[in-house]
């Protein structure tokens, strides 16, 4: 029986076609390469390591580790200094980010304002402001946190201040009510200008013509606010939410160099706290543990960035 013409024949791979399939496919892997490289090296490795020494006990060498399963997790629940560092870092971060975002919210939206009608020019006090809200952002933390030590020491110029107002000293660095706020005040300040152009960035992308529409509609300036400005800056306000937030949570140098964790274990957060277990009690293994919460604290946050993020239709 004679086969028909309606069988098409497969047509041969060629060479070329063969190397030209082999070249697509293989371009974008051996561009990623450098960059997957260096993540594996600098990022999935470390945090590798990390998860695995936290599961161990011993010396720092890796011929004294020995694995102990979830002992060292057992004891961070079971530690009431964990509990109390942890509640530390949390009452910080929360008490950074609010204000950080409320205080570079109004300014970026009052400078925001100022620019639109503005007459451009080479050089203007809004780029002026813009520079100064933002040096902080960019000053070193060793450095700022001696300063601030200095200006809230027992004489430094803010008690100095107080009393020549008639007002008692207040031992701000070794009062165990007054250290954290120094240490927030501190981070709202460094926070506050990043907060601020992130925040300017988000409201020059909001079409004008929206209120415009509101101004004709007879929206106030709350209404244009609350209807307007939060809902198109939704997304700026997720992730300014979660880089503060990480900021905050990962603060070590203002703890280092202002109060050392004191006075009465108050202001000891707790990336400073695996530092002393790990660096001053040499319990490797333990302080993994605690690096871990951190990490899965942390990812917790990205997770949230990610999950609001609008998806393409």
């Amino acid at each position: 029986m004679a086969i028909g013409n309606d069988c098409p024949m497969k047509k041969p791979v060629s060479v070329r076609s063969l190397y030209e399939w082999l070249f697509n496919q293989g371009a974008g892997w051996l561009f990623l390469t450098p960059a997957l490289l260096f993540l594996g090296l600098f990022v999935f490795y470390p945090i590798a390591d990390l998860i695995y020494l936290s599961f161990t006990a011993g010396s720092f060498t890796r011929a004294g580790v020995h694995f102990v399963g979830l002992r060292n997790y057992v004891r961070l629940l079971l530690n009431p200094d964990f509990w109390q560092v942890l509640g530390n870092t949390l009452y910080f971060t929360g008490a950074t980010v609010i204000p950080s975002l409320v205080l570079s919210l109004g300014l970026a939206v009052l400078l925001n304002q100022a620019i639109a009608p503005a007459k451009r020019s080479w050089l203007t006090l809004q780029d002026l402001l813009r520079t100064a809200y933002f040096l902080p952002s960019i000053t070193a933390l060793v450095a700022v946190g001696l300063g601030w030590r200095w200006l809230f020491q027992t004489d430094g110029p803010i008690n100095q201040i107080l009393s020549s107002l008639g007002l008692d000293p207040v031992p701000w660095l070794s009062s165990p009510v007054w250290a954290m706020p120094v240490l927030v005040l501190l981070s709202i300040w460094k926070q506050l200008g990043f907060n601020l152009v992130v925040f300017l960035a988000g409201l020059q992308t909001i079409p004008k013509n929206r209120y415009e529409a509101a101004v004709l509609d007879g929206a106030n300036a709350w209404q244009q606010f609350w209807h307007i400005t939060l809902p198109g800056l939704r997304p700026t306000l997720i992730f300014a939410t979660v880089t503060t937030a990480i900021f905050s949570l990962r603060s070590f140098e203002q703890v280092y160099v202002i109060t050392g964790g004191g006075p009465l274990n108050t202001t000891n957060l707790l990336v400073y706290y695996i530092y002393e277990q790990a660096f001053a009690q040499f319990d490797f293994g333990y302080a993994a543990a605690a690096a871990t919460i951190l990490l899965i604290i942390t990812l917790g946050l990205v997770w949230l960035q990610l999950r609001d993020r609008p998806t393409a239709e």
